[in-house]
């Protein structure tokens, strides 16, 4: 299943009216867990990856460099604990303006595994909510959504309580699979360390975007911020050339550099990210707000 070239056009064109009429009207304050290089993954390489995909596998698959394939069901690692958000050296805190909300966002059910058994590299997100003296949140809503492997968003809008800005030909390529189904969304409700934690799989590119995903914070049915967060060039170009799951659409067409939303010479929208033991992906965000 892949995006026709004239698809990828509509896409592009689509992006850059959209970018054009763009309000950034929310402030947030966001901060990594560490500074510089966001990649912290052991053992990965360029080499080409073996074994076959199966969104329903019962057996790990692992590719040449590590990197466990098929999706969730494929991850047997515990969520870390929170500690995963004390390895940066004190609050650094970061002014950033909140990003679009883009055209693919409808409201989501509250879930933990959100791939709906999606074939990819296995991913866990682990995203803490913190207000600026970095005191955790709790009781707070935090929702994602990203698209799958081939760049196309779930488009089953049916049961969602808000879906008036979907734009579903755009985000769906029309695709059937993706009409029919409501994969990588899901809503979680921040703990007493304010942290909430989802299964989900690294996502796949589209044109004219860098690979990101995007989130929202809510309470009392209020926005706190909608932004989105991203992964390095780096990693985003390893997993895409040479994981079984990714390989064949190649690295993706954008960079940051190049991206319509994110700004390159500002590296705190991206996620920390790790291999776990399994071969699973760890990304993990400290989401600050003014609160």
């Amino acid at each position: 299943m892949k995006i026709v070239e004239n698809k990828q056009r509509e896409r592009r064109q689509f992006i850059k009216v959209m970018m054009a009429g763009v309000s950034y009207s929310g402030v947030m304050l966001l901060t990594g867990c560490n500074n510089g290089d966001s990649t912290q993954v052991a053992s990965q390489s360029s080499s080409a990856t073996t074994g076959a995909a199966s969104s329903n596998s019962a057996d790990i698959v692992v590719s040449s460099d590590g990197w466990a394939s098929g999706g969730t069901a494929n991850m047997t690692v515990d969520f870390p604990d929170d500690s995963l958000f004390e390895q940066s050296q004190g609050c650094t805190v970061s002014l950033t303006e909140s990003q679009t909300e883009g055209p693919c966002y409808f409201q989501s059910d509250y879930l933990d595994d959100i791939s709906e058994e999606q074939t990819g590299l296995p991913m866990q997100l682990c995203l803490q909510l913190t207000d600026s003296a970095c005191n955790p949140l709790s009781g707070y809503e935090i929702e994602v959504w990203h698209c799958d492997v081939n760049g196309l968003y779930s488009g089953q809008t049916d049961d969602s309580a808000d879906a008036t800005r979907f734009n579903s030909g755009f985000c769906t390529g029309n695709d059937a699979q993706a009409l029919a189904a409501r994969w990588f969304r899901g809503i979680q409700v921040t703990d007493s360390s304010g942290r909430v934690n989802f299964k989900t799989c690294f996502p796949g590119w589209y044109a004219s975007r860098a690979i990101h995903i995007h989130f929202r914070v809510r309470r009392n049915n209020n926005d706190e911020v909608v932004s989105q967060l991203g992964f390095s060039d780096a990693f985003c170009q390893e997993i895409c050339t040479s994981h079984v799951d990714y390989a064949a659409r190649g690295e993706p067409d954008t960079t940051q550099a190049s991206d319509t939303v994110f700004d390159s010479s500002d590296d705190s929208f991206l996620l920390t990210t790790q291999q776990n033991e399994d071969g699973s992906l760890l990304g993990y965000h400290r989401i600050m707000i003014a609160g």
